[in-house]
Protein backbone atom coordinates (compact mmCIF):
# COMPACT_ATOMS: atom_id res chain seq x y z
CA UNK A 1 0.00 0.00 0.00
CA UNK A 2 1.30 3.56 -0.93
CA UNK A 3 1.09 6.86 0.51
CA UNK A 4 -0.41 10.08 -1.04
CA UNK A 5 1.80 12.74 -0.74
CA UNK A 6 -1.01 14.17 1.58
CA UNK A 7 -0.59 11.01 3.44
CA UNK A 8 3.37 11.63 3.79
CA UNK A 9 3.17 15.01 4.94
CA UNK A 10 0.39 13.48 7.83
CA UNK A 11 3.25 11.15 8.99
CA UNK A 12 5.62 13.65 8.86
CA UNK A 13 3.20 15.92 11.22
CA UNK A 14 2.19 13.44 13.54
CA UNK A 15 5.67 12.27 14.37
CA UNK A 16 7.02 16.04 14.79
CA UNK A 17 3.73 16.01 16.81
CA UNK A 18 4.90 13.08 18.76
CA UNK A 19 8.10 14.45 19.17
CA UNK A 20 7.50 18.07 20.30
CA UNK A 21 4.84 16.27 23.11
CA UNK A 22 7.94 14.19 24.13
CA UNK A 23 9.80 16.97 24.56
CA UNK A 24 7.09 19.37 26.58
CA UNK A 25 6.87 16.74 29.02
CA UNK A 26 10.99 16.57 29.52
CA UNK A 27 11.02 20.42 29.66
CA UNK A 28 8.92 20.27 32.47
CA UNK A 29 5.77 20.41 30.86
CA UNK A 30 6.48 23.40 28.73
CA UNK A 31 3.17 24.80 27.66
CA UNK A 32 4.45 26.10 23.99
CA UNK A 33 6.16 22.68 22.91
CA UNK A 34 2.89 21.09 24.18
CA UNK A 35 0.47 23.26 22.66
CA UNK A 36 2.49 22.98 19.19
CA UNK A 37 2.95 19.06 19.38
CA UNK A 38 -1.04 18.78 19.86
CA UNK A 39 -1.88 20.96 16.85
CA UNK A 40 0.82 19.12 14.70
CA UNK A 41 -0.40 15.63 15.69
CA UNK A 42 -4.18 16.47 15.17
CA UNK A 43 -3.28 17.88 12.19
CA UNK A 44 -0.66 14.91 10.66
CA UNK A 45 -3.98 12.42 12.01
CA UNK A 46 -6.30 14.76 9.60
CA UNK A 47 -4.09 14.56 6.22
CA UNK A 48 -3.22 10.62 7.00
CA UNK A 49 -6.39 9.17 7.08
CA UNK A 50 -8.80 12.35 5.97
CA UNK A 51 -11.61 14.55 7.39
CA UNK A 52 -14.46 12.59 7.48
CA UNK A 53 -12.89 9.51 8.88
CA UNK A 54 -11.40 11.63 11.19
CA UNK A 55 -14.47 13.06 12.41
CA UNK A 56 -16.37 9.66 12.38
CA UNK A 57 -13.00 8.29 14.88
CA UNK A 58 -13.34 11.14 17.25
CA UNK A 59 -17.22 11.15 16.90
CA UNK A 60 -18.21 7.31 17.74
CA UNK A 61 -20.49 6.46 20.52
CA UNK A 62 -18.24 4.03 21.89
CA UNK A 63 -15.44 6.79 22.21
CA UNK A 64 -16.75 9.97 23.33
CA UNK A 65 -15.69 10.18 26.53
CA UNK A 66 -12.32 9.73 25.00
CA UNK A 67 -12.53 12.34 22.78
CA UNK A 68 -14.04 14.72 25.32
CA UNK A 69 -10.77 13.73 27.37
CA UNK A 70 -8.20 14.19 24.57
CA UNK A 71 -9.95 17.46 23.30
CA UNK A 72 -10.28 19.07 26.97
CA UNK A 73 -6.41 18.04 27.96
CA UNK A 74 -5.63 19.79 24.64
CA UNK A 75 -7.65 23.27 25.82
CA UNK A 76 -6.17 22.61 29.44
CA UNK A 77 -2.87 22.74 28.00
CA UNK A 78 -4.10 25.97 26.17
CA UNK A 79 -5.02 27.52 29.10
CA UNK A 80 -1.76 27.36 30.65
CA UNK A 81 -2.40 24.41 32.92
CA UNK A 82 0.27 22.17 31.01
CA UNK A 83 0.66 19.06 34.06
CA UNK A 84 -3.09 18.27 34.51
CA UNK A 85 -3.53 19.05 30.14
CA UNK A 86 -1.70 16.23 30.14
CA UNK A 87 -2.75 13.38 32.22
CA UNK A 88 -6.55 14.18 31.31
CA UNK A 89 -4.82 14.09 27.60
CA UNK A 90 -3.23 10.89 28.07
CA UNK A 91 -6.56 8.91 29.90
CA UNK A 92 -8.41 10.60 26.62
CA UNK A 93 -5.58 9.08 24.14
CA UNK A 94 -5.51 5.89 26.12
CA UNK A 95 -9.78 5.52 25.47
CA UNK A 96 -9.24 6.59 22.00
CA UNK A 97 -6.44 4.61 20.90
CA UNK A 98 -6.26 1.47 22.95
CA UNK A 99 -7.38 -0.97 20.66
CA UNK A 100 -4.43 -0.32 18.25
CA UNK A 101 -2.35 -1.86 21.16
CA UNK A 102 -2.34 -5.19 20.45
CA UNK A 103 -1.52 -4.39 16.83
CA UNK A 104 1.16 -2.14 17.48
CA UNK A 105 2.87 -4.86 19.82
CA UNK A 106 2.34 -7.30 17.35
CA UNK A 107 4.38 -5.53 14.78
CA UNK A 108 7.14 -4.63 17.59
CA UNK A 109 7.67 -8.14 18.19
CA UNK A 110 8.11 -8.85 14.29
CA UNK A 111 11.12 -6.40 14.18
CA UNK A 112 14.36 -8.08 14.89
CA UNK A 113 16.24 -6.46 18.40
CA UNK A 114 13.27 -4.91 19.89
CA UNK A 115 11.10 -8.26 18.89
CA UNK A 116 14.09 -10.83 20.97
CA UNK A 117 13.50 -8.13 23.43
CA UNK A 118 9.64 -8.27 23.81
CA UNK A 119 9.31 -11.95 23.97
CA UNK A 120 11.26 -12.63 26.61
CA UNK A 121 9.50 -15.11 28.96
CA UNK A 122 8.63 -12.13 32.02
CA UNK A 123 8.11 -9.57 29.87
CA UNK A 124 5.53 -11.55 27.32
CA UNK A 125 2.81 -11.81 29.50
CA UNK A 126 3.08 -8.43 30.92
CA UNK A 127 2.87 -6.61 28.11
CA UNK A 128 -0.13 -8.91 26.97
CA UNK A 129 -2.12 -8.27 30.02
CA UNK A 130 -0.87 -4.42 29.25
CA UNK A 131 -2.39 -4.28 25.51
CA UNK A 132 -5.38 -6.70 26.11
CA UNK A 133 -4.12 -8.89 23.51
CA UNK A 134 -5.77 -12.53 23.11
CA UNK A 135 -3.83 -15.66 22.58
CA UNK A 136 -5.30 -17.41 19.46
CA UNK A 137 -6.79 -20.71 19.59
CA UNK A 138 -5.08 -22.22 16.22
Amino acid sequence: MWLTDMQKIGVGLTSFGALFMLLGVMLFFDGALLALGNILFLGGLFLIIGPQKTFYFFARKNKLRGTACFLGGILLVFLKWPAIGVLVEMFGFLNLFGDFFPVILTFLRQLPFIGTFLNLPYLRPLLDRLAGSRTSVV
